[in-house]
């Protein structure tokens, strides 16, 4: 949107330019970086790493593991996810506010927390296991390997297709369906031929953002897998190695996760706008009052999934509280010895470090990501889309890989930032940054330009009427998006664990690091104080959105 007597090469140019060049620098410049290293070995063209992984069973046989894992826990956190949405916005439940939080909040631990949980209960001398073998004088060893990271993601994945499909629920017009019933469907047909076509698209999105979240993702199978080997845990094996490293080979199968991240992304658009469609809810849909088997069948159902859903996160804030004996083994003894371990021994770093790091990133995310959705939504030209094309790469390439990234490209001349806060900060920030810009580009959207077009008409100047109008206007919405980006960004491993030291130190690492050395108790207390933030910034996020649940 240009006005009247506005020059071609303006204030919004230059910073159109300036945030062109950050991401040149932070996002294409350090994957080239990787593509290179992957490329050249001794100075000329070299393919030998590709053949060496495609070459051995060993190597493949990780990326064929990582699709069973995907596809499997993808497909039963769907079939998990579907029917709790459709429950909890379709009939009268008591407590619903309060399970959507505990599903939510499933939703926003990281994995390795899920993982670590689960092998306090059903581990080889888990809570569940003790209890399995007595009752049914069996050997029950623990649920390891494929089954306990399927379980792990199933259950940890679910929430993020509940809130896609919760959302097109929301947004769905009942008109449709009562005009289905009068014409004689049943519920059931209701269901498969009007519902579930309309929350397609949205149910895809969800799909898709699990395919590619669990397909990425290292500290689930690093924690429970054991012997079953997945592409992320081998990568960052081969790089972070304590035995031997293969830098060259390390980019090679970054290289290769790129390509499978972009196949995915495509998939996703491809499939967005082929489904896609436009509707408003002029009759939202809304929860009915069910008595008999249905009440009782989706209370039992609704409360179960939660319950198994949350357990992990009652786990860890249970044992946070008990007494260990060298760290590992949990006496059933309650006591603050765990707390005093992280807070009382100069162990504060990761948690300081946690704030510090994450309100730092986010106040770069929400000034940078309201710049380029105002430049994307308003100043449209050949520069703004290539910026907002570039804000979508952090979002395709997995946190390792980016973290991996950033060291090949700024350990050495002339940055030298390796191991820094600033590294770090940055990590996060790009990270995250396409969250962010994506829901302010929304609600951009939602303003209508007359009113900006009122207030230059007024005498005030372009930068004033954004500053003064667009900015406030988008504030409520913007601080709502930035709390959730907030949580999302404190519990960040998959970077963090590349690029720390032990000055720069996250909780998230600390409790990956506590949870490998088989300190549990210190594990389980780090995570607490991490469980805890969040739902602290969960409930500020319902005070800021004015609603009680969160869908997308």
């Amino acid at each position: 949107m240009r006005y009247a007597g506005e020059k071609k090469f303006n204030m919004w140019t230059a910073l159109t330019l300036i945030l062109l060049a950050g991401f040149l620098i932070f996002v294409i410049y350090p994957i080239a970086i990787l593509i290179i290293r992957s490329l050249y070995a001794g100075g000329s063209l070299d393919l030998s790493y590709f053949g060496k992984f495609f070459g051995r069973k060993y190597y493949w046989s990780t990326l064929v593991n990582s699709f069973k894992v995907t596809i499997v826990s993808t497909t039963i956190a769907t079939l998990i996810a579907v029917p709790m949405a459709y429950v909890l916005r379709g009939i009268k439940i008591k407590g619903s506010g309060f399970l959507n939080i505990l599903i939510v909040m499933s939703y926003l631990s990281p994995p390795f927390i899920g993982a670590y949980a689960w092998i306090q209960l059903l581990g080889r001398n888990g809570l569940f296991t003790n209890i399995i073998n007595k009752l049914f004088h069996i050997k029950f060893m623990g649920l390891y390997g494929f089954a306990g990271i399927v379980l792990v993601f199933s259950l940890q994945s679910f929430p993020l297709i509940y809130m896609y499909v919760s959302g097109a629920l929301k947004n769905l017009d009942n008109s449709l369906n009562e005009a289905a019933e009068m014409l004689g469907c049943n519920s059931v047909q209701r269901v498969t031929k009007i519902i579930f076509p309309l929350v397609m698209p949205s149910l895809l999105a969800g799909v898709l953002m699990v395919f590619m979240r669990v397909f990425s993702d290292f500290g689930t199978p690093m924690t429970i897998g054991e012997g079953y080997k997945t592409f992320p845990s081998m990568l960052y094996t081969q790089f972070m190695g304590e035995v031997s490293t293969n830098e060259g080979f390390a980019a090679s199968l970054c290289v290769i996760v790129i390509i499978i991240a972009l196949m995915l992304f495509f998939i996703q658009k491809a499939l967005g706008a082929h489904f896609s469609y436009s509707m408003t809810a002029l009759k939202p849909m809304e929860a009915m009052e069910v008595k008999g088997g249905k009440k009782i069948g989706a209370y039992v159902f609704t409360f179960f999934v939660t319950f198994v859903a949350a357990l992990p996160q009652l786990t860890v804030i249970v044992t946070s509280f008990m007494k260990t004996i060298s760290g590992s083994l949990f006496t059933g003894e309650f006591t603050l010895e765990n707390y005093y371990n992280i807070l009382a021994k100069n162990n504060t770093a990761a948690i300081v470090n946690t704030y510090v790091f994450g309100l730092a990133a986010i106040v770069i995310v929400v000034v940078v990501g309201i710049l380029i959705s105002y430049l994307s939504v308003r100043k449209k030209n050949f520069l703004t889309n290539i910026l907002d094309t570039l804000t979508m790469f952090p979002y395709i390439v997995p946190g390792s890989v980016l973290g991996i990234a950033f060291l090949y490209a700024f350990n050495g001349a002339p940055f030298f930032w390796g191991g820094t806060a600033l590294i770090m900060i940055i990590a996060l920030s790009i990270r995250r940054m396409p969250y962010t810009i994506r829901s302010s580009t929304a609600i951009i959207g939602q303003i209508s330009p007359s009113i900006e077009e009122a207030s230059i008409s007024l005498g005030a100047s372009q930068i004033k009427t954004f500053i003064r109008v667009m900015v406030p206007m988008m504030l409520p919405g913007v601080l709502a998006g930035a709390i959730m980006s907030w949580i999302t960004l404190i519990s960040e491993l998959s970077s963090s664990v590349i690029l720390y030291t032990s000055r720069t130190m996250t909780l998230t690492v600390a409790i990956y690091s506590e949870v490998i050395r088989s300190n549990f108790g210190n594990a389980a207390a780090y995570s607490t104080i991490l469980t805890l933030t969040s739902i602290i910034s969960l409930l500020l996020f319902f005070k800021f959105s004015g609603g009680k649940d969160i869908s997308v």
